[in-house]
């Protein structure tokens, strides 16, 4: 809305292709373009042959947002397309607002940036602010109020005594007040007593090339209080097997703590919303509350 108002020309896709996104922008060449870690994933994963066949050239500006996005497939995106990645973070509850260009990306490698609306604070359970390097839960002073629809509860939740606003994501910020997130409070993976942050791993796995989307979730075990599960979309032709889940613990090991990799892997489609972000009520429903059968 906001290019036609302003006097350009949208192109709006019913759905995403991989291959199709990169034929429109090279048939139509496209300025700029919006898009979600999840489809950057697809269009790296498709041969390198194909996608030298699209002239990317016409691109001045590629937004992303929605979901956080690898380090390396960021790097590969930044190879590929140049210096003219913007991302941002945000909600709609509308209380923050941060931004990150391609320079500073490049000199803080994982951030999604540093406040344009509003002030961060890093705190820990207590309300204790945290200082650099030190994960703890992110809330965000100076910007509009908000509240849930007819959630007075989860209003109150989510503001602190402070009066300052929380989306539930966990993360830090280094020495020069960029923000980097770990996950969502609700996402948080406690197996023997350890925090193991879901996005981490999807990172890993996300960057072998039989994976085409990966999601991580914690599954009640009775021994560890909860298991690490990952369910994994192939690319095509690849079949999905035993072998195929042994070679992602043992890829997943070989980059990360033991404890850490998948102790058990599920082949099927991962449940996202449209803006690219993973369901993981949706999978944690499929198994049922008291589940802790590996």
């Amino acid at each position: 809305m906001g290019t036609v108002r302003n006097g350009g020309t949208a192109l709006v896709m019913e759905t995403f292709d991989a291959e199709r996104t990169l034929d429109a922008v090279d048939r139509y060449r496209v300025t700029h373009a919006q898009f979600v870690p999840t489809m950057f994933v697809r269009m790296l994963k498709l041969p390198e042959q194909t996608r030298a066949r699209y002239d990317v050239s016409s691109l001045q500006v590629v937004i992303h947002a929605a979901a956080p996005c690898p380090v390396e497939i960021k790097e590969h995106m930044i190879d590929w397309f140049g210096p003219k990645i913007l991302e941002f973070y945000a909600g709609s509850e509308g209380n923050g607002f941060f931004m990150i260009t391609t320079p500073e990306w490049l000199e803080h490698r994982g951030s999604v940036g540093r406040p344009t609306l509003g002030r961060v604070h890093i705190c820990d359970e207590t309300g204790a602010e945290l200082g650099p390097g030190e994960v703890g839960t992110v809330w965000i002073s100076g910007g509009p109020d908000f509240e849930y629809h007819g959630d007075p509860e989860r209003t109150a939740a989510a503001y602190n005594g402070h009066g300052w606003s929380t989306l539930g994501d966990l993360g830090h910020l280094d020495e020069d007040g960029y923000l980097y997130l770990s996950a969502r409070r609700t996402d948080l993976i406690l197996s023997g007593g350890v925090n193991i942050y879901p996005l981490e791993i999807e990172n890993v796995l996300t960057m072998h090339p039989a994976v085409l989307d990966v999601a991580v979730v914690g599954l009640p075990d009775t021994e560890m209080g909860q298991r690490v599960h990952a369910v994994v979309t192939p690319v095509d032709g690849v079949r999905a097997n035993d072998a195929l889940a042994d070679d992602l613990v043992r890829y997943t090991r070989e980059r990360l703590a033991h404890f850490k990799a998948p102790r058990t892997v599920e082949f099927g489609d991962v449940p996202r919303l449209p803006s690219g972000k993973i369901l993981r009520r949706v999978l944690l429903d499929r198994y049922g509350e008291t589940s802790a059968t590996p």
